[in-house]
């Protein structure tokens, strides 16, 4: 795929010249009663916060520090600044989401592709059951050509990112599909107090540019960024990746009070390496980092046109958000090698076209209730997809059967409300439901796996809120949610290689329950500390289907766990933090083949050491530790577990040059990014093939240095 560049990026390179609009704008001060001390805080996004990012020489954001200390709904929501998530040191754009405990981003194919997520004792495979947003813009796609609830972040510009908001469970009445494991919400900065020049280059052929900046404009102010980024990788075939990215917004007045129109453009092409053969690499005929199929890779676009609205005074607070989203994706994958076809090789196509449009909606009142302070919110989310999705034969990237295509269509229409109720000053309510109605139709090139599918699910949301007692709140919550399932399982009812075969449909909507108890404390001055427990039923697990390179509804499941999150700042240039999550995860009917759920980790763990003012030296190190997993459902074959350490070193100067140096695997330990263990065929192995353990490598020791320099 060839992709030209647009006038933007020579704009971009001459942005510093150009003029930037400073302000000292700063989010005005709580309301009465309101802050840390007091569980009664709206959101922060309500509070006036102006979405600028700070004058520091990366970008690096932006919404005030003081909204991680915010109150939250449960022991295991969150709320981490741009600031703190720039700090880490981060190798793909979608790592930078490992700043919510628990959470490992991992990678198991080409950097154009989306990232591999697990939470919870979930293997999400590329997002499923981990709803993912940009400024109102869902991430995750239904009815997607690679897997449900693909969620693809590779065009994220990481130093743009403003905060993240994190809640998991099914406890919140905004929260949607695929938001049963976790609901992130991330948004970009309005405005940039400078503007920014950046270049890095590194270890296997890295590159990255970067300009971004902020100017007046009319009413309001005008933000754009450019990035190009190159990468082969460590790979005997090069990732020869191509990644262009495009940022534009027009902001007036604030997040509380104010328009933001936002318009982004990505265009990518790689080669990839995908899982290979452990048998293969013992063997030596196969490199750590080689390929079977040396042909497989992708190319993706993604274009989008956003708008917010909000409006608030004292008593009210209403919001608007309105998105348009076209975007593509081929992906070239081989998994199984030469096992359903000898000849030619069982590398398959999957192709994704859509467009989406989408609206949300919602509107909070603050009033009194029976004598009590409470506040009222209701809410729509409107979404609807055209899909075109294929999976074809291909050699060498050459298409030679046609497996199926189908144009899907696919609306869903919600409805939410919520209420909290401020009890006593120590106890608090919140009482949610939600409405989720979906349809959609499948017109196949297989006449019998069309048709037209429904459905209406009610979920009802609770949670109490105990405290604060000396900053310490106890936390019940309890909810149930969803996760769609592709619509094409829905209608399907044969076998779309042979056209003959009968093949059971899938519900369109399947239910999960979750409750969850917790504490959290600030008692300690300096100590952000959580804990809770939690348990995730699911009605019918969706698995990632190695051969196929697609996941498919399974059997229903259980996890039980616990997360203790801890983040201390004993001053304010030094931060450490120690994040630990257990789950057990599993089946719960009955089945000769066992009861665990392949590719759940029971064993997350994370900790670092962040240094830094906003001049001199800064630095950090990071390390993250991914569990053992079961890579079958009688738990006889596992993965090793995954250690990894990195790093970063750098000096701020006071004229607004910044030079830093990141290392990745700072210990070149040899380890996996994902396991799985099913049967592939190699050339010359026999008719029926090998059943083995198939892993992507943790790339070796990597160095990038980079030097950004404000205006």
């Amino acid at each position: 795929m060839h992709t030209k560049s647009s006038p933007l990026w020579a704009v971009l390179l001459f942005w510093p010249a150009i003029g930037v609009a400073q302000t000292t704008d700063q989010p005005p001060p709580l309301a009465p009663g309101q802050g840390p001390s007091s569980p009664a805080s709206p959101n922060p996004t309500a509070q006036g916060y102006t979405g600028a990012s700070t004058a520091l020489p990366a970008i690096t954001v932006t919404a005030p520090r003081a909204l991680e200390a915010e109150p939250t709904d449960s022991a295991s929501e969150r709320r981490v600044s741009g600031e703190t998530l720039n700090t880490r040191p981060i190798s793909r754009p979608g790592e930078m989401l490992e700043a919510v405990p628990g959470l490992i981003v991992s990678q198991h194919s080409g950097e154009g592709k989306a990232n591999q997520y697990f939470l919870r004792g979930m293997n999400l495979d590329h997002g499923t059951d981990l709803a993912i947003w940009l400024d109102g813009m869902p991430i995750n796609m239904r009815t997607h050509g690679h897997g449900q609830g693909y969620a693809d972040l590779n065009f994220l510009i990481p130093e743009l990112v403003d905060q993240m908001i994190i809640k998991k469970g099914p406890y919140y009445a905004e929260e949607s599909d695929f938001a049963s494991a976790g609901s992130l919400r991330l948004s970009y900065a309005n405005r940039l107090e400078n503007a920014v020049v950046l270049s890095t280059g590194g270890s296997f052929g890295y590159w990255r540019a970067l300009a971004a900046g902020s100017m007046a404009a009319g009413y309001g102010t005008l933000t754009a960024a450019g990035e190009i980024v190159t990468y082969n990788g460590p790979w005997q075939v090069g990732d020869d990746l191509k990644k262009f990215n495009g940022f534009l917004r027009y902001a007036e007045g604030d997040t509380a009070n104010g328009l933001a129109i936002t318009a982004l453009a990505y265009t990518n092409s790689w080669h990839s390496t995908d899982q290979i053969p452990a048998r293969a690499v013992a063997d030596g005929s196969l490199g750590r980092y080689g390929a079977v199929d040396q042909t497989d890779g992708g190319d993706a676009q993604r274009y989008s046109l956003s708008m917010r609205w909000s409006r608030s005074d004292e008593r009210t607070a209403s919001k608007v958000e309105a998105y348009g989203i076209y975007s593509t994706l081929n992906l070239y994958n081989n998994f199984t090698y030469f096992l359903d076809d000898p000849v030619n090789g069982d590398q398959f196509q999957q192709t994704d076209k859509r467009m989406i449009l989408g609206l949300n909606a919602s509107h909070l009142m603050r009033h009194s209730l029976a004598g009590f302070a409470s506040e009222t919110t209701v809410g729509t989310q409107i979404r609807f997809d055209n899909i075109g999705v294929g999976l074809f034969n291909t050699q060498q990237r050459t298409p030679f059967n046609t497996v199926r295509y189908d144009q899907v269509t696919e609306t869903s229409v919600a409805i939410y409300a919520k209420n909290t109720l401020q009890w006593t000053d120590w106890l608090r309510s919140i009482l949610g439901v939600r409405g989720d109605w979906f349809t959609g139709s499948v017109a196949s090139d297989t006449a019998a796996n069309s048709g037209n599918v429904s459905a209406f699910l009610a979920s009802p949301k609770a949670s109490l809120i105990f405290g604060p007692f000396d900053r310490t709140e106890f936390f019940v919550n309890a909810g149930l949610g969803y996760h769609s399932n592709d619509l094409r399982g829905a209608t399907i009812t044969v076998d779309p290689n042979d056209k003959t075969t009968p093949v059971a449909s899938v519900p369109l909507l399947v239910r999960s329950r979750g409750a969850e108890v917790g504490v959290r404390t600030q008692a300690i001055r300096g100590l952000d500390s959580a804990l809770a427990l939690f348990v995730l039923d699911f009605d019918s697990e969706l698995l990632f289907v190695g051969d196929a390179g697609t996941t498919e509804a399974s059997r229903p499941s259980r996890r039980i766990g616990v997360e203790w999150t801890n983040q201390y700042r004993p001053v304010p240039w030094a931060l450490l933090d120690l994040d630990l999550a257990y789950t057990q995860a599993r089946f719960t009917n009955s089945d000769p083949a066992g009861d665990f759920i392949p590719g759940a980790p029971s064993f997350i763990a994370s900790a670092g050491i962040t240094l830094g003012a906003d001049t001199g030296w800064f630095g950090a190190v990071r390390w993250r530790y991914f569990g053992v997993r079961p890579l079958v459902e009688d738990g006889s074959v596992t993965s090793d577990p995954t250690s990894i350490i990195n790093a970063r070193l750098g000096y701020v100067f006071e004229s607004g040059l910044k030079l830093q140096v990141d290392a990745f695997n700072l210990l070149n330990t040899q380890a996996s990014q994902i396991d799985y263990y099913y049967t592939s065929r190699l050339p010359n192995e026999g008719p029926d093939g090998v059943a083995d353990r198939h892993f992507h490598p943790v790339e070796p020791l990597a160095v990038r240095f980079t030097m950004a320099k404000a205006f």
